[in-house]
């Protein structure tokens, strides 16, 4: 039997997957027992209460190495996923198999706006969809021939790099049901208040057909970042006195984290980690028992670790057989804020990232929301501004070094000097051998700052031989772009005087110099786009795409932004002039604007 359409609120989404276990989440109207087939295999899980929500994490075992097979949903029998007459295919779980190319996408920052003519003019295209909608067969990709648009399987995981939610900078349909629930005239206004409005704010984020339909066939990894929260979440500690001085912030934090434990951390853990998570074992311990509401517990535990963050871990590792290790590190909510004491990851944070950087795998991957390697002059800017908040340049210089930082959010790693020089050597020993076999690259995987690039990073003068190749990837956005002015101030921090400038302000304020120096291999860009990696023995190579609207808003086709690649011996391939690329973004640019004219 089929049951009614709305008996399935959110998902399923395909979450922890390895060679022989998958993990599916669901989000349902009602209590009830969830079942997910897949060929001969099936698992079920009793729902659990969040504040009158209900959700469901099945795991399935003993699945075949290598293997796809499409799966189903029911709900106390009755089948809700896939939806009949979807036009969409079935989805699969596929298990991953050692020794196979690993194939990842990643990226950051989506709104969730409409996605007809109004849309997209004020948000992009959403490239997120417009892949969806090509690996579904909706639509043909912009140029057919090109293998990277039609790729011949589906990727192992797809990681998110924050900001996945915004619940500070809502869209219409957010406000509509804000308003439908309080007065906006009083704090928080349109931004997000409590658990109901995070619930129906991922609602929003996750339910469009395409992406649904993605999510519930591509496993997927998660990490906050600031607009989960809200913008500049712990920039340092004079903003968090501000914000907990509001009547509002607390309610905040809790609704915020106990949301994100149950919408995307639940997901990101192994089953080994579920079987040792404290909030997991309440959660079994009261699956079924539709009278047990769990919110009170979850608020309580969001309340603590915001306070005490060294008590819950956030950041997590994926191991890929010898291939790769991932790394995914809490740049949020982690930091220590102490002037005297400030670090991008509190002692117990910083000690676990220590043991997780080490080689002994083809390729070692840490994804971190925030970019560990800015464009130099942003670098060099955050790091002084963090400086003269410490009071390099006395009192006066130390408000306007906070008041700097917090107007044009100076809060990466950069304005972490003591934690980006000590990763820094981290992975430098890494990448010399000095941790084990060296890995062929350690790459950094981030979102956050609305434009994308690679960058390459070598041992300052009279630093040690690297055996690896150190890179900076960044994927931002998949919808949320830039204004032309945000764009023009940040292509001016990335080229000409400003890293120069930048260096001789950071000198000025005594900052010890970095031991990495980077330049841009490709970019930057700032197109909504979702990023792809290839990992192959030693080689490695990484692709971006985006959408472009021909004739229907609706139905966005698929173009690539920019490519990068290392061949077997660690070679990049030969870098496009810069010239070249700015004629060929003017053209793609000005047959943008004459789509948008028609």
């Amino acid at each position: 039997m089929t049951a009614p359409e709305d008996a399935l609120l959110l998902g399923p989404l395909l979450r922890y997957v390895d060679e022989t276990s998958a993990a599916v989440w669901v989000e349902t109207a009602a209590p009830g027992t969830v079942t997910v087939t897949r060929g001969t295999a099936s698992a079920s899980a009793s729902t659990f209460v969040v504040h009158d929500h209900h959700y469901a994490l099945v795991e399935l075992d003993g699945l075949a190495p290598g293997s796809t097979e499409s799966y189903s949903v029911a709900i106390d029998g009755d089948r809700v996923w896939p939806p009949a007459g979807s036009p969409f295919p079935d989805p699969v779980i596929a298990t991953l198999e050692a020794g196979r190319p690993l194939h990842l996408a990643f990226g950051s920052c989506r709104t969730s706006v409409s996605h007809d003519e109004k849309g997209n003019r004020t948000h992009g295209v959403d490239a997120l969809r417009a892949w969806a909608l090509r690996v579904a067969g909706q639509v043909d990709p912009a140029d057919p021939s090109d293998p990277d648009l039609a790729p011949d399987r589906l990727p192992d995981l797809m990681l998110f790099l924050g900001d996945q939610v915004y619940a500070d900078e809502t869209t219409d349909a957010m406000r509509e049901f804000i308003e439908a629930r309080r007065d906006i005239e009083q704090p928080p206004w349109t931004e997000l208040q409590d658990y109901e409005e995070y619930a129906h704010l991922y609602k929003l984020a996750w339910s469009d057909p395409a992406n649904r339909w993605l999510l519930s066939t591509v496993p997927s990894a998660m990490i906050f970042d600031d607009h989960d929260i809200r913008d500049d979440w712990n920039t340092s500690m004079d903003w968090r006195r501000q914000m907990e001085a509001t009547s509002w912030w607390h309610g905040r934090i809790v609704a915020g984290l106990a949301s994100y434990w149950v919408y995307q951390h639940l997901g990101n853990m192994s089953p080994a980690e579920r079987d040792t998570d404290e909030v997991w074992a309440r959660v079994r311990a009261h699956s079924g028992d539709a009278e047990h509401d769990l919110g009170p517990f979850l608020d309580d535990f969001a309340a603590r670790v915001d306070q005490q963050p060294q008590t819950y871990r956030w950041s997590y590792t994926r191991e890929f057989d010898m291939q790769a290790r991932l790394v995914v590190v809490d740049s949020r909510a982690a930091r220590k804020l102490d002037p005297d004491d400030r670090a991008m990851l509190d002692d117990d944070e910083a000690a676990w990232l220590d043991e997780q950087l080490h080689g002994d795998v083809d390729h070692l991957l840490v994804g971190t929301s925030l970019p560990f390697l800015l464009a130099r002059g942003l670098h060099h800017l955050e790091a002084f501004s963090e400086a003269l908040a410490q009071g390099a340049w006395g009192d006066r210089g130390g408000r306007m070094g906070e008041k700097l930082r917090q107007l044009v959010d100076l809060e990466h790693w950069g304005a972490f000097q003591a934690s980006f020089q000590e990763v820094a050597r981290q992975v430098m020993e890494v990448a010399a051998g000095e941790r084990g076999r060296a890995p062929s690259t350690v790459t950094f995987l981030s979102g956050d700052v609305h434009h994308s690039y690679v960058s390459e990073a070598h041992p300052t003068h009279g630093g040690p031989v690297l055996r690896s190749t150190i890179l900076q990837a960044v994927c931002s956005p998949m919808r949320n772009p830039l204004s032309r002015n945000m764009r023009f101030a940040t292509a001016v921090l990335s080229y000409g005087v400003a890293g120069p400038m930048g260096r001789l302000a950071s000198k000025s304020a005594r900052v010890p110099d970095a031991p990495l120096r980077w330049t841009y291999a490709e970019g930057p860009w700032f197109d909504n786009n979702l990023a792809f990696l290839r990992l192959a023995g030693p080689s490695l190579r990484m692709w971006w795409v985006t959408g472009e609207v021909v004739d229907d808003h609706d139905r966005p086709r698929l173009a690539k932004v920019e490519s990068y690649e290392l061949d077997e011996a660690g070679n990049p391939s030969p870098h496009e002039s810069f010239a070249s690329k700015v004629r060929r973004r003017v053209r793609r640019r000005a047959k943008d604007d004459a789509v948008r004219e028609r």
